[in-house]
């Protein structure tokens, strides 16, 4: 009987069989091999680069330890109850970000579309860290580090050496000098130019590289969670190795202490700025993936009765104190570069790309054996990167497949689509290795991939399973998928506070709003920041957009229209299930339970 609704499937599918009448049957859409394959991909995407550049910085920014306060009641608020409601969702439907919202509230089904959106730019700009990491690491292969002196053509006269020129008493430093690292990565890696009007040409060296890194990206994606599952065991835990290396380096060298009590020196005065508050929020929302589909898709490759409420603990731990862990291996090399230069931490402190491609380097110059160190760090950042997106990649690719499953789920098919995604993803990502190119990039990340857009998406899934699908029901999801029921705080988040959370940490970002700055001096034009607003807006209107288009194709008064959107669509029987075939919501590829259940025998066949 399995035989005769796979023929009948590959009969309402298009015609592969050509002239010969032959049909090809749905591909096995899959999951993970094993547990370990799921956490390993989840922590590889959570633990990225924001955990090495951006909690550290925000640390010693907010107060020190001090800090560690808002940061784990965000967590706590938002963070972990969020995460279990994404990972739930794809598991108990075994369907990706957009179709998901089908099984539990179709009114709301927009989420799926602007989280697909939020992936999609992350997706576009960030693989240009790789490219920058992968210049780095080639540049490290060299008998003197590039960016450890100003003898080299890109260095102009305002060149200073100041780990050597500090050793004389009666030297002043000119007020335009700069360092060879910082020429190395303005004037040899990037070409900056004076703004953001002057896009100027393409960086060649670094378009190589970004070519490589989607080439990775490729092969290591194209067979879905069969490949992207064996990949994560390297990428995912090589970095931890890199990071202890790295750490136990930087706590041997002097002046480390003092970088480590600079960053968790703690001074509770800040507790009483709403700005620490914020950026906590925002690094929580940022850091744990929340609102941006990954969750919800890597979960959808779960087995059915998977534990997924451990599992957020675990995940959410592991990802809170490889941060922490990550600001000893940082500060400590900052702290000797202190030393070393004579300057303040705060001096020589930097956040996002000045601290992994300007600070960080500078440090490994002044070791023993810099290239040894640098080819560590850099490999590290390289994978970071990679995993996230591994996962963004594999989310747009499982939102479309599950889609247009009888489109997609064919012979080959899936790798065409990828070499699409990954070729049109490649062409628009050539904006950010122009001489501008880093304009664009951090106008993306504060407006679009990080930024208030995440919160308010936050708010409306809180209230469309808390309120509308209802926090108990999916309760009782949780509980047949794992046997149990979650502590009942979870809901209370879902509920109150997690809407509430978001929607005040939004409401101050706009009321304490102040326009973006690029190096804290360059002021954007008028129509850029317009087009940071209009990106990052453009994602939350897909939830009204979503909605009223549904409402305009429906027939009957508006309340018997919500009413119908607001009712999720029948579950099948066998999604409660361990199945090797994930639900699938075309109406022609879903049998009926009997018809799922056969025999061994019956299997066998349609495995032949």
């Amino acid at each position: 009987m399995l035989r005769e609704f796979v023929k009948g499937n590959s009969v309402n599918g298009s015609n592969q069989g050509g002239a010969s009448g032959k049909k090809t049957p749905l591909l096995d859409r899959g999951q993970w091999a094993n547990k370990l394959e799921f956490l390993l991909a989840v922590a590889g995407t959570l633990v990225g680069l924001g955990n090495l550049w951006r909690f550290p910085y925000l640390c010693y920014k907010n107060g020190g330890g001090a800090f560690l306060i808002p940061y784990v009641l965000f967590l706590l608020a938002c963070g972990i109850p969020m995460f279990l409601l994404e990972t739930a969702m794809g598991q108990y439907t075994s369907q990706g970000c957009i179709t998901c919202w089908r099984h539990f509230c179709p009114l709301f089904e927009g989420i799926g579309f602007a989280t697909q959106v939020v992936i999609a730019y992350a997706a576009v700009s960030y693989i240009v860290i790789q490219a920058w990491a992968f210049f780095y690491l080639f540049s490290s292969f060299s008998a003197e580090v590039p960016w450890a002196s100003c003898r080299n053509s890109w260095n102009t006269e305002s060149c200073v050496e100041f780990d050597k020129k500090n050793m004389s008493s009666n030297w002043t430093a000119a007020a335009n000098a700069t360092t060879p690292a910082t020429e190395f990565w303005e004037r040899r890696v990037l070409g900056i130019s004076n703004g953001i009007e002057e896009i100027g040409s393409l960086r060649w060296e670094l378009v190589l590289c970004l070519l490589l890194a989607w080439i990775i990206c490729y092969f290591c994606v194209w067979k879905g969670v069969k490949s992207t599952g064996k990949v994560v065991y390297f990428t995912a835990t090589f970095p931890y190795v890199m990071l202890v290396v790295l750490l136990v380096r930087g706590l041997s060298l002097p002046g480390a202490m003092d970088g480590l009590a600079f960053y968790l020196y703690p001074d509770p005065t800040r507790l009483v700025d709403p700005q620490v508050w914020m950026d906590a929020g925002a690094q929580v929302l940022f850091s744990f993936g929340i609102c941006q589909g990954s969750l919800t898709a890597l979960g959808s490759y779960n087995q059915y009765n998977n534990d997924c409420y451990k599992d957020t603990f675990v995940l959410c731990l592991v990802n809170g104190g490889s941060s922490f862990v990550a600001g000893f291996a940082i500060f400590s090399v900052l702290g000797f570069m202190s030393y070393e230069q004579g300057l303040p931490i705060s001096q020589v402190a930097a956040s996002g790309p000045g601290l992994a491609f300007i600070a960080y380097p500078r440090a490994v110059a002044m070791m023993p054996l810099p290239q040894l160190w640098a080819v560590c760090f850099f490999i590290m950042v390289i994978l970071l990167g990679a995993d996230t997106q591994f996962v963004s990649l594999e989310c747009l690719m499982t939102s479309v497949t599950d889609m247009f499953p009888s489109m997609f789920r064919r012979a080959y098919r899936r790798e065409l689509l990828l070499l699409c995604l990954c070729s049109v993803c490649f062409f628009l990502g050539l904006l950010l290795v122009t001489e501008g190119g880093l304009y664009f990039l951090q106008l993306f990340d504060h407006y679009v991939c990080s930024g208030n857009n995440l919160l308010l998406l936050s708010v409306c899934q809180s209230i469309a399973i808390g309120w509308i699908y209802g926090a108990d029901r999916l309760y009782d999801n949780i509980e047949d998928m794992i046997g149990y029921r979650p502590w009942p705080l979870m809901k209370i988040c879902w509920l109150y506070v997690t809407p509430a959370v978001c929607l005040g940490t939004f409401i101050f970002s706009v009321v304490k709003y102040k326009p973006l700055k690029f190096n804290k001096t360059y002021t954007y034009p008028t129509w850029a920041y317009a087009l940071g607003w209009f990106l990052g807006l453009f994602c939350v209107l897909m939830v009204p957009l979503w909605i009223l288009f549904q409402i305009t194709r429906m027939e009957g008064t508006l309340w018997q229209r919500l009413r119908q959107l607001c009712r999720p669509e029948k579950m099948n029987s066998k999604t409660k299930q361990p199945e090797r075939y994930p639900l699938n919501p075309d109406s022609t590829l879903t049998p009926g339970v009997s018809e799922y259940k056969g025999s061994c025998a019956a299997e066998m066949e349609m495995q032949v």
